[in-house]
């Protein structure tokens, strides 16, 4: 009888960019050694550190030793640290790109017909964003959302930057539905103290993905540490929105040409009002 040989496992095949990099981390973060997890979601929630640090600053910041970055390359299938970081660096140099830049690279792409092919590729990505939102939102989540949302005396909805726009529609339809809020983006700079008038019934409603606004960050925290419930609407496990929600919504918005979507964000945006509203008149 013939000894069975060793079989040599399957190299594992490196992630080429960051946002297959990202979808990896999530995948696997369960079946990471907790080392390895730690500097994962460090990682994710702080990609400009990665990308600009050493090993021994980046080290040190998420806690960890050294040799658990070049663990953590080899277990995503890179080489080694040097890999991964590239990995980081390129995707700042894809978000720094100018919107000038952007619609060169798309009109040399798309010829003569750059403007059909912008309109196209938008719609694409517009159907790709909702069809994710349709496949993998939970229910669950989504009731225990509107549950807590339904119960606050006034909601406190915190965005800035892209998210603005998401935030706008909320506070638009929370408005003729005649839900008592308060969007949280003042002009003069006063939204730390607009926070502390939040208590135990109220809610929050925090929007923010990578790389994460610093400010919406910082006043979800400060309002969860008041007790106040928060229900976030990001991108990730990793995300800081994540550590302070009592729930949150993982919304993956697909891109064109560098810009990047966010068709299903309106969408919950425009559900989540009108669940709301549906759920008091029912307790009424």
């Amino acid at each position: 009888m013939r000894p069975e040989r060793n079989v040599e496992p399957a190299k594992q095949i490196a992630p080429p960019d960051f946002d297959s990099l990202r979808a990896a981390i999530i995948e696997r973060k369960d079946q990471m050694p907790k080392r390895l997890a730690q500097v994962a979601a460090f990682a994710l929630a702080n990609p400009d550190d990665i990308a600009f640090g050493t090993a021994a600053s980046i080290a040190s910041a998420s806690e960890v030793q050294p040799s658990t970055l070049v663990r953590l390359a080899h277990h995503l299938g890179y080489s080694g640290f040097s890999e991964l970081q590239a990995v980081f660096r390129e995707r700042l140099r894809e978000r720094n790109s100018t919107y000038e830049e952007r619609l060169q690279t798309l009109e040399a792409a798309a010829g003569s017909e750059a403007d059909l092919a912008a309109l196209s590729g938008f719609i694409g990505a517009a159907i790709q964003s909702l069809t994710r939102l349709a496949q993998n939102l939970p229910v669950e989540t989504f009731d225990q959302a509107v549950d807590c949302l339904a119960n606050a005396e006034t909601i406190y909805v915190i965005a800035r930057r892209r998210t603005y726009p998401v935030a706008a529609q909320i506070s638009y339809a929370f408005s003729k539905l005649k839900i008592r809020h308060q969007i949280v983006s003042s002009p003069n700079g006063v939204d730390p103290e607009m926070v502390e008038f939040a208590t135990k019934k109220d809610a929050a409603l925090a929007i923010s993905f990578a790389p994460y606004a610093s400010e919406t960050v910082a006043l979800s925290q400060a309002i969860h540490d008041r007790g106040v419930p928060v229900v976030a609407i990001t991108d990730s496990p990793f995300s800081p929105l994540a550590r302070s929600a009592r729930c949150w919504f993982e919304i993956s918005e697909a891109d064109f040409a560098g810009f990047r979507s966010i068709t299903a964000s309106m969408a919950l945006a425009m559900a989540l009002p009108v669940a709301i509203a549906e759920r008091r008149r029912k307790k009424k």
